[in-house]
């Protein structure tokens, strides 16, 4: 057998061109890439008219539940303590966190296809994100916050002082913000497919990655790391932190003590279990493997209807809040009068 030099020569230059047209045709595609297009919700016209109504309606109902909640609190000196402070910064993340993604959902509603600038979709994805995040440290804060005044009653007002609040609720922020900075990142530098269609109704990491034109284990492993240590660290804290509370609860002589720390507690509950239970099932449970129809729908429960009862549920649940709230209706009812007066 003869060993041809030219025979080998000729086929790494073949092998050294396909491989220069395939880099070739990765970076044309993702230096072509300007702006992705946003699926949404994929139903006929009488469908997609009746999602617009509801998530117009819920929209309008959760910026007006919650700019209540932060009013009553702004305006009641009553409320004016570490519980109700997170609880307006709380309501005021809630706001900008369904405005990351709803009024861009009633756009596409509206049209055949919404695009989003490729900056834009990033900036969307990481505002979204970051501000999810930050709930999980302000359930936290706030699980702290009823565990010290439950449980360490006598040190409650020298631990939780309102200066100390104020920085619990500024590192809740700063720390939600930068938390996701370098996942984001690292998506960002991915080279994408000049297939940019995202079957979503916002800028999701994960479909980001599948997005992109070279497989990105690595990326998704940091993603999924971030996520599980995230949900399940704070979801650990809140829950003992709430199993302390309940136990000191019990031993309470006085009925009407308990009930009252139950209600308290109960409606902080039932916002945790309803935020926790729905981003446990899209990003870290078996289901997240599921059609995208049904992540849109799971992903609705924590990115629109948590923000909507959030309001629901502290102003049913808590006396106090109900008290200044209606103060709050009597001083609108009265300023209305006295300016159709004037």
């Amino acid at each position: 057998m003869v060993f041809n030099h030219t025979d080998f020569y000729d086929t790494h230059l073949v092998s050294t061109a396909l491989q220069t047209n395939e880099y070739s045709n990765i970076n044309n595609c993702s230096s072509s890439v300007s702006e992705f297009i946003l699926l949404g919700f994929s139903y006929t016209g009488e469908i997609q008219v009746f999602l617009f109504s509801v998530f117009s309606g819920t929209y309008i109902l959760t910026l007006t539940g919650n700019l209540c909640i932060i009013c009553a609190v702004r305006w009641d000196h009553r409320l004016q303590t570490p519980m109700y402070i997170l609880l307006a910064n709380f309501s005021f993340l809630e706001i900008w966190f369904i405005t990351s993604t709803v009024p861009n959902m009633l756009a596409s509603l509206l049209s055949e296809t919404s695009t989003i600038s490729f900056y834009g979709c990033f900036l969307q994805s990481y505002f979204f994100f970051s501000m999810g995040t930050t709930e999980t440290f302000f359930l936290s804060a706030m699980a702290f916050d009823r565990y010290l005044a439950i449980c360490r009653p006598l040190h409650y007002p020298t631990v939780m002082t309102v200066q100390r609040c104020i920085r619990i609720g500024a590192g809740c922020w700063v720390c939600g913000f930068l938390y996701f900075l370098l996942p984001m990142n690292l998506i960002s530098q991915l080279p994408f497919c000049c297939c940019k269609k995202i079957d979503h109704f916002m800028c999701d990491p994960d479909i980001l990655i599948k997005l992109s034109c070279v497989p990105a284990p690595a990326t998704e492993i940091i993603c999924a790391i971030y996520n599980s240590v995230l949900i399940f660290s704070t979801f650990l804290f809140i829950t003992s932190s709430y199993f302390l509370v309940i136990r000191a609860v019990l031993r309470v002589p006085s009925v009407e003590g308990q009930h009252k720390a139950f209600s308290t507690c109960g409606s902080h509950l039932a916002v945790v279990f309803l935020f926790y239970g729905s981003i446990m099932v899209v990003y870290v449970s078996p289901t997240a493997g599921n059609p995208a129809e049904i992540q849109k729908i799971l992903s609705l429960f924590y990115s629109v209807l948590t923000p909507l009862f959030n309001p629901l549920i502290y102003s049913f649940r808590n006396k106090e809040m109900k008290v200044a709230l209606r103060k709050l209706f009597r001083i609108v009812r009265f300023s209305q009068r006295h300016g159709r007066n004037l």
